[in-house]
């Protein structure tokens, strides 16, 4: 168990899930710090975690760019927007030892090809979750659904097994994927699906079972495949076709994140979605009609 305890795991994004993976680490006994924005830079009063047995509250130290990184970080883990991803860790990467391995976990897919050039010794693991949760405030959140969480190996040295056994002791339901790049990809297809259209049409999930959307979210599972089949990612066609069902019900009474973003006039994460698979469709010479025709709606709905 020492082995654990001696680990240092940093997260960078104090988003709700960066802060949900922080509370669920801690309980585990390895207590991780956060990696912030100046202006976040947070001392003195607790971080709060409600759940439906109740509230916690949670210290956890917070860095930004100006301090002094003391301790060595073993695992740095990112749950920062798609977006801001890139620009962020080149900004850290130069205060990370060099045996640091990161951990990308975060919505959308794409972000991997842009750091891979920059990654140096750092060993680099994808990973994926359905955990929820909702933020009350800048340290204090809701956990709003249980979840799984996969993560697996993709590039450089890979993460050590003491690493890898104290995520999955602390995270719920949480596994080692041995084709983790085929588990993003059942998550991009849920996203490329009800992200764009909640967004597009205004709507709550579970309005996305109504007939009028079927011939869409066919013709935009049927690009996907087409994508996948190009970029050696082996899906069931009928089994994604079927989760995706089944997330748009199980989720009916939610807005997605995308839905919020453009309804608060944010970024949206289309270009690592749908804008994704328009990318890797161009790298094999092909056009996405469907694919393309939402993420050029999304952008124009999330233009400030």
């Amino acid at each position: 168990m020492d082995s654990f305890i001696a680990m240092n795991i940093a997260i960078l994004g104090a988003g709700a899930i960066g802060q949900l993976l922080a509370h669920q680490l801690d309980a585990a006994g390895n207590t991780p710090f956060f990696l912030v924005k100046p202006e976040q830079r947070f001392l003195g009063a607790p971080f709060t975690l409600q759940t439906q047995t109740g509230t916690q509250a949670r210290h956890f130290d917070t860095f930004s760019l100006a301090d002094e990184l003391q301790p060595k970080i073993d695992l740095l883990i990112v749950t920062l927007k798609a977006y801001q991803v890139r620009r962020a860790l080149t900004r850290w990467q130069a205060k990370l030892s060099p045996n640091c391995h990161i951990l990308l976990l975060h919505n959308g897919i794409g972000t991997h090809l842009e750091i891979a050039p920059i990654l140096g010794q750092h060993g680099l693991s994808l990973g994926t979750t359905s955990q929820a949760a909702l933020k009350l405030g800048p340290h204090s959140i809701k956990q709003t659904g249980n979840g799984t969480t996969q993560f697996g190996h993709y590039a450089g040295p890979t993460m050590a097994k003491e690493l890898q056994q104290l995520l999955l002791k602390a995270l719920p339901d949480s596994c080692v994927a041995e084709h983790i790049l085929t588990a993003l990809w059942h998550k991009l297809a849920i996203n490329a699906v009800i992200n764009p259209l909640t967004a597009i049409e205004d709507i709550p999930n579970g309005a996305l079972a109504a007939e009028k959307y079927q011939h869409t979210i066919s013709a935009v599972l049927t690009e996907l495949m087409q994508v996948a089949n190009l970029e050696g990612i082996e899906l069931d066609s009928a089994f994604v076709s079927e989760r995706v069902k089944q997330v748009i019900s199980l989720t009916a009474d939610n807005y997605s994140s995308m839905h919020q973003d453009v309804a608060f006039q944010r970024p949206t994460e289309i270009d690592y979605i749908n804008g994704y698979l328009v990318q890797r469709a161009h790298a094999h010479g092909i056009t996405l009609f469907y694919n393309q025709q939402l993420l050029t709606k999304v952008r124009q709905l999330s233009q400030h």
